[in-house]
Formats: C-alpha cells, sequence, structure tokens
C-alpha cells in the first residue's frame, strides 16, 4: 500500500500534516439550512475534509414492523423502526452538489461513505475524490470490488471488524487495483468513553498491515485525537 496519496488537492501521509474529516452524519436534522451551515461552521474552524453519509432508508434497510427490524436501543430511538429511523437521519441525495459548493468555496472537500452499489455509482456521479467505508460493510466483498474499481482513495474505520475481515477487505481491495487506502482504529460506541479506547491499537495496526492509519473518534474527549497523532494518525476524524 503507499504510504502517501492525494485526496483533492490535499496530500495525507506521514509528513504531511494531519489529515481532518468533519462527518456530517444526521446532524442537520434534515434541515437543508441547518445542513449548509455545518458544512460552513466545519469549513471556517479548519477541518480539510467534510463527509456525508450516501444511503436512503430503502438501501438500508427494509421497510418492515417485524420484531428484527425494530429498534431497542437507546430510549431516543427505542420503539421505532430501522426503516423509520433512516427516513429521520439520511441526507438527501440532491443536497449533494450543494453543500459540496460551500465546502469548494472555502477550499475545502467534500466526500462520502456509500454503503451498497448504488450509492457507490452516485458519488461516482458527483466525482467524489475518496471514499469512506465503515466498518459495517467490511466483509460486503461484492460492494468493496465496486469501492476500489473506482481508483480513488479509500478510507476504512475498522471499529466492528476483526483482523482477519480487516485483512480480508484490504487483499480485496488490493485485487482490484486500488494501493491507496488508509485505515482508521474505530470503537463503535456513541459516546465512546476514552479509557475504552485502546488507542494502542493504532501503532498494530500500522504494523501488521502496512497502511496508513488514523482515528475515528466518537470519543467525549479532544485528548485521544492528539495523542493518537504521537502513536502514528495521519487522519482524525470526528
Amino acid at each position: 500500500m503507499k504510504h502517501e496519496f492525494k485526496i483533492g488537492n490535499r496530500m495525507v501521509g506521514e509528513g504531511h500534516p494531519v489529515l481532518i474529516i468533519a462527518e456530517l452524519s444526521a446532524n442537520h436534522l434534515q434541515d437543508f439550512q441547518k445542513a449548509k451551515e455545518l458544512v460552513k461552521i466545519a469549513c471556517e474552524i479548519g477541518v480539510d475534509v467534510v463527509k456525508i453519509q450516501t444511503y436512503t432508508p430503502d438501501t438500508m434497510t427494509l421497510n418492515s414492523d417485524k420484531e428484527p427490524f425494530q429498534v431497542k436501543v437507546n430510549k431516543a430511538w427505542k420503539g421505532q423502526t430501522l426503516h423509520r429511523l433512516y427516513e429521520k437521519a439520511y441526507t438527501p441525495w440532491e443536497w449533494h452538489k450543494d453543500l459540496e459548493k460551500v465546502a469548494q468555496d472555502y477550499g475545502k472537500i467534500l466526500i462520502g461513505t456509500p454503503y451498497e452499489l448504488t450509492s457507490v455509482d452516485f458519488l461516482e456521479s458527483q466525482n467524489c475524490p475518496a471514499y469512506k467505508v465503515a466498518s459495517f460493510e467490511l466483509t460486503d466483498i461484492r460492494f468493496l470490488r465496486r469501492v476500489a474499481q473506482t481508483k480513488k482513495p479509500v478510507i476504512i474505520s475498522r471499529g466492528m471488524s476483526t483482523f482477519e475481515e480487516l485483512n480480508q477487505a484490504l487483499a480485496v481491495l488490493k485485487e482490484e487495483g486500488t494501493g491507496e487506502v488508509a485505515v482508521l482504529h474505530c470503537i463503535s460506541a456513541y459516546p465512546t468513553d476514552p479509557k475504552d479506547l485502546n488507542l494502542l491499537t493504532i501503532p498494530e495496526i500500522k504494523k501488521r498491515f502496512d497502511v496508513l492509519v488514523g482515528l475515528s473518534d466518537h470519543s467525549i474527549s479532544t485528548s485521544p485525537a492528539v495523542a493518537s497523532v504521537a502513536l502514528g494518525s495521519v487522519i482524525i476524524e470526528r
């Protein structure tokens, strides 16, 4: 794997400033003006990249109220179906160009996290310069092949994956010709208590897989991100 690569006009890797990614997630509350304002604020405080999640309720789950599709955790979500939750959370695809324009006006970059084939195709139609792959998708080989075929840089979160699954994902990407890959250590807990972060996994990933490394940080403190840079992180996602 390459030890440096370019996303848009920004070099990523050792010897370059740490790439800071702001995750928009569902914080826009389905309000387009709020989404634009959040992208603007992220750019003004100095992030390099704004990331959105690219899916629709129908590409993520079935519209079913059967027991396996009901949310059972988190008091705020409990009792809803997954489909209904995604309806409230997703970023409408028609917003993409306008949000990208806000980022570009500040000289910043907008990228997406696709979750299946149609979302990759959509992001390709928008000339997305890089792809983020969530840890939940690391075992979807068909999806990974499609991402790799774009020949764009790929940033992977490994939160829900084992090292064996991560190794398989990296092998698939390499097989399809993608050498520009970074792996972000990540604990899939929201928020994450800093004591649970196990940041020593970061140099272990770097050593084991010979890739650029970073931290996808859901913690309630900024200190772990700073510490992760001392351990080799070249990308921080917040």
